[in-house]
């Protein structure tokens, strides 16, 4: 379907600040699929993490970030795409079998990964990876009416649960200091989905917007700007500070 027959919402939607403005249109939603600015503090999350532990294993933090990348930046969004009652407008650039592929073979590439360092190295990650496993599909395809479909939850499955993976694939234990740091980032991730869901809301429905409403969608959009770009240079920050030290 070409884009200018497409509803308005989605129209708008497609125009959010993080779906790329150049290249082909199929493009384009792919990369908007993948709401990068949210995916990248997600990975910002396990590498802070990762640099809690005293002895650092760099394989095994680069482990880390590919699983979630692939467990969070590609299958969840593709299963959200799929489950969501909600418009998805980059999810109908591809059909339903696509995004199935899509979600599942990310998501056995991302296991087979981590099976190799839970059966050889840090078994208690499998604490984390049945956790995961389960929210994945849970809140993108809001089983059980949606209950774990929440605001709580999509901060502790994307903001508390990041960290512990971190930490665990360095040290197979967890620690007191590793628990506060991950509640602080589960709040990170509570302001974002916050201010995302009134933001998407306007975005999608408001085709002639007032002024007042594309004032709120600016200042939305700001703290959404500020929150994932600052957590993305505090995870940067921090790796670069146990990389020079």
């Amino acid at each position: 379907m070409a884009l200018e027959n497409k509803p308005e919402s989605l129209v708008a939607r497609q125009s959010e600040w993080f779906v790329p403005s150049f290249g082909p249109r199929r493009f384009r939603l792919g990369v908007g699929l993948l709401f990068l600015p949210y995916t990248g503090m997600v990975l910002s999350y396990t590498v802070l993490g990762s640099v809690m532990a005293d002895d650092i294993h760099w394989t095994r933090m680069a482990a880390i970030v590919l699983i979630y990348f692939l467990g969070l930046g590609v299958a969840a969004h593709a299963l959200d795409a799929l489950g969501s009652k909600s418009l998805k407008p980059w999810g109908d650039a591809f059909d339903r079998r696509q995004l199935w592929l899509l979600a599942l073979g990310s998501l056995v590439l991302a296991y087979g990964i981590a099976a190799y360092f839970m059966i050889l190295y840090v078994p208690l990650l499998w604490v984390v990876a049945i956790l995961e496993g389960f929210f994945v599909f849970a809140y993108n395809l809001e089983w059980f009416h949606g209950r774990f479909h929440t605001d709580a939850w999509f901060s502790f499955s994307w903001g508390f649960l990041p960290v512990v993976a971190g930490y665990v694939m360095q040290t197979n234990r967890f620690s007191l200091g590793m628990l506060i740091v991950a509640l602080s980032t589960a709040f990170f991730s509570l302001i974002e989905i916050k201010i995302s869901r009134p933001y998407k809301d306007l975005k999608r429905d408001s085709r002639d917007p007032t002024p007042y409403e594309v004032q709120l969608m600016e200042r939305y959009e700001t703290v959404l700007k500020s929150v994932s770009l600052g957590v993305c240079l505090l995870g940067a920050g921090f790796l670069l500070w146990r990389i020079s030290g």
